[in-house]
Parts: C-alpha cells; structure tokens; sequence
C-alpha cells in the first residue's frame, strides 16, 4: 500500500534581521524550483511541530537547542497542488492547505542541505521573483506586515 502525504502543510520563510535577505533553497527533484522551507504534515502532528522538525531536516537549524524564535504567522491558505507534485498524493487531492511560519536569524547561516541542491540569500524582492510558488512569493512579500523586522 502507498503511503500519500497528507495534503496539508507548513511554510517557513527563513529570513535574516540584519541584512534584509531570506533563504531560498533549489529543489532536487525540481531544480527549476526554488522556495522556502516547506513540507507536508505527518499524522498527529501540529503544524508548530512539523515547521520545526522541516527547518532541521532541510537546513540542520536546531530552533529549540538554538534557542530561536519560530512565528507562526496564524495564516493558512489553500492552493491546488502543482501537477509534477500530485503523485506524492491520493489520486483525488488536488488542493493542499498550508500554514505560515517565519524564523528571524541574526546573520546568514550556512544550510546544512540534505534535500535540496543548493541555496541562496536573497533581498526579498528577488527571492520573490525567483519562486515559482505564488504562496510563497506572497509569504515572503507580507513579511513586513506579519512579522516586525526592525
């Protein structure tokens, strides 16, 4: 039996407070694909818990044993799943809900990648450009308003 991901996940933008810049990763599977942090909840688990446990697995940053700050930006929007990425989901979902966060660092770090191919710090204005993701180029956009950065 296959296992289908849930279609509900969560988004992390991941942005430095002192250069103005965000993190912006390449996917494997997609090199064309550039976006935040982002992965899809497992079975009991709370979207705080799941945007903790991706910012590791995608980037090596330990939130809790670093003692950062995660905001969870209490937004959630739904958007129809990108067609390359459906069969990683039940032959009838289309449409995934998901959760925003944001985690401030006081410099740039050095991702530890295990799941992407590369990463770039950029403004946000190009790292909104880059995405090809309309909610995550929203995310990033809103970071002024959902989250105080100065």
């Amino acid at each position: 039996m296959q296992n289908f991901k849930k279609p509900e996940s969560v988004l992390v933008v991941i942005y430095c407070q002192t250069t103005k810049r965000c993190l912006m990763l390449q996917r494997l599977d997609d090199p064309n694909f550039w976006q935040s942090v982002t992965g899809s909840m497992e079975d009991n688990e709370q979207p705080y818990d799941t945007a903790i446990r991706e910012v590791l697995e995608e980037t090596g940053i330990n939130i809790i044993k670093q003692g950062l700050t995660l905001f969870d930006a209490k937004h959630t929007v739904e958007f129809e799943i990108f067609p390359q990425f459906r069969h990683r989901y039940a032959p009838d979902i289309k449409v995934n809900k998901e959760h925003w966060f944001y985690l401030p660092l006081l410099s740039e770090i050095t991702p530890v990648l295990t799941e992407h191919l590369a990463y770039q710090w950029l403004c946000f204005n190009d790292a909104v450009n880059l995405t090809l993701s309309p909610n995550n180029g929203e995310a990033i956009s809103k970071i002024d308003s959902l989250v105080k950065i100065n």
